[in-house]
């Protein structure tokens, strides 16, 4: 464990230098907040009780998803480890007294843990001071800023692991360019990256909420945003651990089959 704690700490070391394009990352994420927010004040101007979630739920949401995307970014996938199966240096990890599986996580976890740790505060401190109704409102309860903590953990870990499979995969076969494209679109629209799930009709989102993406950022998110009842929100959390303890046991399974063939120089 010692081992994985340091790949963890160098790793989030190392995403910590990046000052600049966090900067710059930041100025973006304010900009697509506040586009995303007109919109959807548009809409609720429009009629303003036909809505699943209230305007100020739905602002709170969004600043949420902003501050926090580095966590939840299916599409930032470490470029490193692809190259490393491509061109044949996975034999250098193979060779290393380690589990590929555990050590490529603790580096995923850290390398978003710390984008995220230099995006969220500037994002969420101006957030909260914006004049109403664009301000990011505080939860519900006390609890529900616990439960949204929690909920927060285990949606980075799912995404992780969800991210791990792509991994996996890359394994088998030629180029991961596909895999990866149809992955970060399923990802993104059936995790509320592009919308949050509430506005989906019913019985579609009944379907998604049962699926992995689900258990990413759309959890966290709407426990924070208070768009949950108690009993979904317990349904949520069980549905999370469940997933993220089914895609890790799949992942290591796929990654042990994929080091006992993997072919390197031919050998």
């Amino acid at each position: 464990m010692k081992k994985y704690l340091s790949f963890f700490r160098l790793r989030f070391i190392m995403g910590l230098q990046y000052r600049a394009a966090a900067l710059a990352g930041i100025i973006t994420q304010f900009a697509w907040g506040f586009l995303e927010i007109m919109v959807f004040r548009a809409f609720y101007q429009t009629n303003p009780y036909d809505f699943p979630m209230d305007f100020s739920a739905a602002v709170s949401y969004i600043w949420m998803q902003q501050a926090f995307l580095a966590f939840f970014a299916t599409w930032q996938m470490e470029t490193e480890i692809f190259d490393s199966i491509r061109d044949g240096n996975i034999a250098y990890e193979l060779c290393r007294p380690i589990g590929i599986y555990h050590m490529w996580f603790s580096r995923n976890m850290a390398q978003r843990m710390s984008r995220g740790a230099l995006r969220c505060f500037p994002i969420l401190i101006v957030a909260v001071f914006l004049p109403r109704p664009f301000r990011l409102e505080p939860p519900a309860s006390f609890g529900h800023f616990v439960l949204f903590l929690v909920t927060l953990f285990l949606g980075l870990a799912v995404t992780v692991a969800s991210c791990m499979l792509v991994y996996a995969v890359t394994f088998f076969i030629i180029s991961p360019l596909g895999v990866r494209m149809v992955f970060t679109s399923a990802a993104d629209f059936l995790s509320g990256a592009v919308i949050p799930l509430p506005f989906l009709p019913a019985k579609i989102q009944y379907v998604i909420e049962l699926l992995p993406f689900a258990s990413m950022q759309n959890v966290p998110l709407r426990v924070y945003s208070g768009s949950m009842s108690m009993g979904e929100m317990e349904k949520a959390v069980f549905l999370q651990i469940f997933w993220l303890i089914f895609l890790v046991f799949l992942g290591q399974i796929l990654f042990k089959i994929a080091e006992r063939r993997v072919a390197v120089q031919g050998g």
